[in-house]
């Protein structure tokens, strides 16, 4: 009787030896399906999932995982291509509308040189204006839109950040005058540079400065510290934090942006963010603040 319960319990033993190893292989391929799905996923690859594990059940999972993974594949190409080809043809019909806006403008030109009635000046200042206005967005679409479509990266040099922004600050000079505001600026006298695009940090300064001219009561702060931040800082009580936080996002004006597509500021956030850059608005006591910096 001994010798059979001790064959029993030998039997047993050996069972659950091979389930503790069968149950431990699984959980080794079951580790090692998810390491390569997620692996697969973040990367662009066409390597498919591999199981070292012989039980049927793993490997089917693998497979199933497998036929998932190329038809995310198929349609991540797609989505790609058809994302390039939806930038190049809004890069086309852009481009294709500044052609006739120009002709328009140049007509409006010499009309306003004829001889015309009070009535005929007073409908020729309305065309101009919402001719002015189509052309800026025009514009703004077709920058973006370029943009996004390219593929060449910015080119990156030593920039004192310094001089980029008084430049700006001048270039912008009569849109201020003309809105009433006097910038207080404060900029350090020591240089303060970074591998930057110059061109690009200039249209980023340009954008800023040109919301500054749209959202502004009439005073703006432009200070730019030691260590590579920039802040842009005015009263706006016609915001509030909902507003101030979805100032970059594509598209969006509120109602106090006449003449604007919304492209300006997210213009500004993609060429920060291609120079490792970070931008943020923010609203307290009726200032929407904009910071940029550059570590």
């Amino acid at each position: 009787m001994e010798i059979w319960f001790g064959a029993v319990m030998v039997i047993m033993a050996a069972v659950i030896l091979v389930l503790f190893l069968k149950i431990h292989m699984m959980q080794k391929a079951a580790e090692e399906i998810a390491h390569d799905f997620a692996e697969r996923l973040l990367s662009d690859t066409n390597t498919l999932i591999d199981c070292s594990c012989n039980d049927r059940h793993m490997r089917s999972l693998a497979n199933t995982l497998n036929i998932q993974l190329r038809e995310l594949r198929s349609q991540r190409r797609r989505f790609y291509q058809g994302d390039l080809e939806l930038k190049n043809a809004v890069v086309n019909i852009s481009h294709d509308l500044r052609t006739p806006l120009t002709a328009v403008c140049g007509y409006l030109d010499l009309l306003e040189g004829e001889e015309k009635t009070e009535d005929a000046n007073r409908y020729l200042a309305v065309i101009r204006n919402r001719t002015e206005m189509m052309t800026q967005l025009t514009e703004e679409l077709f920058q973006y839109s370029v943009i996004l479509s390219s593929e060449e990266k910015l080119r990156k040099e030593p920039v004192a950040i310094n001089r980029v922004l008084e430049e700006s600050i001048a270039a912008s000079y009569v849109s201020l005058k003309e809105r009433g505001i006097a910038p207080n600026v404060r900029i350090p006298e020591q240089r303060i540079v970074r591998m930057l695009d110059h061109a690009a940090l200039s249209r980023v300064f340009a954008n800023l400065l040109q919301n500054a001219v749209r959202y502004s009561d009439g005073d703006l702060d432009i200070t730019l510290t030691e260590t590579g931040e920039i802040i842009f800082a005015n009263t706006a009580m016609g915001l509030d934090k909902v507003q101030a936080g979805r100032l970059f996002d594509r598209f969006y004006t509120v109602e106090t942006a006449g003449k604007s597509t919304g492209l300006g500021l997210s213009i500004s956030k993609i060429l920060v963010f291609q120079m490792h850059g970070t931008i943020s608005a923010d609203y307290e006591g009726n200032r929407l603040i904009i910071v940029i910096s550059f570590p």
